[in-house]
């Protein structure tokens, strides 16, 4: 019987997606991509939370080489834009999608991580896009979400150099948010997924929506939709009486740093 390539689990409200290809440095092939999409729907239909991990030493390695030598240039087309559903499901779905990466996050692990919401990172993690080393061009949204989060300057510099950027730098460059000790990442992005778990679920719909939609529009468009987005998540009972909640001083106060 053969192993599945991605493990599923619930946490209370959240769903734990592990990528367990280990041995191929968790590398994606046409039958783990379907497995995740398999995955992805079942959070969406079940959690209020996805986190998406990498079993063994690596989140991902990327793409497997080894199935997409042997493709057709149609077949790549649809290959690509199999991709870019299943990643558009996890940025523009119901529920918000945390990743915690830690070993190799290249090439089309790093555009997977870029479709998530939040992307926590522990120190040894290396970020990578060497397509061009390769001789071919990314084909998991990478051109558009791994470009707006660090820049399509940056992002050619990676492809054209095969620059590897550590955590750290990761993180200066907005492709992760959080950054832990080594073998933390998926301890942290449970505890955040928790604390997302606990808004309106309506709110985090808003959030996971309309913020990459707005991104597309114009100045003004952009402020239409903020408009309506503020308007409609203040219409459900749960939240009218989440505001009389903060009104009356019952909601918890927020976790303001402590100044040194």
């Amino acid at each position: 019987m053969t192993k599945p390539t991605i493990t599923y689990e619930r946490e209370g409200p959240i769903a734990l997606i592990g990528l367990d290809r280990a041995a191929k440095r968790n590398a994606m092939n046409d039958a783990m991509v379907d497995a995740l999409s398999a995955a992805v729907e079942r959070a969406r239909s079940e959690a209020k939370v996805g986190v998406i991990f990498g079993h063994g030493k690596n989140f991902s390695a990327g793409l497997d080489l080894a199935e997409h030598v042997e493709r057709t240039p149609i077949q790549n087309i649809h290959h690509s834009r199999n991709w870019h559903a299943i990643f558009d499901r996890i940025e523009r779905g119901p529920i918000p999608f945390l990743a915690a990466l830690h070993g190799a996050v290249i090439g089309g692990g790093l555009e997977l991580a870029a479709a998530t919401q939040i992307r926590i990172a522990d120190k040894t993690a290396f970020f990578a896009l060497p397509e061009g080393q390769r001789g071919i061009f990314v084909g998991g949204g990478g051109s558009v979400r791994v470009a707006r989060l660090i820049s399509a300057a940056r992002m050619a510099d990676m492809m054209l150099t095969g620059r590897v950027l550590s955590a750290g730098e990761a993180e200066v460059v907005n492709l992760v948010q959080y950054v832990t000790k080594a073998g933390d990442a998926l301890a942290r992005a449970k505890a955040l997924a928790a604390r997302i778990a606990e808004n309106a679920p309506l709110a985090n719909f808003a959030i996971t929506n309309a913020l990459p939609r707005i991104q597309d529009l114009s100045h003004d468009d952009g402020l239409f939709f903020e408009s309506l987005m503020a308007a409609f998540t203040q219409t459900s009972p749960e939240v009218r009486a989440r505001l009389s909640d903060f009104l009356e001083k019952r909601a918890a106060r927020l976790a303001v740093p402590r100044r040194r």
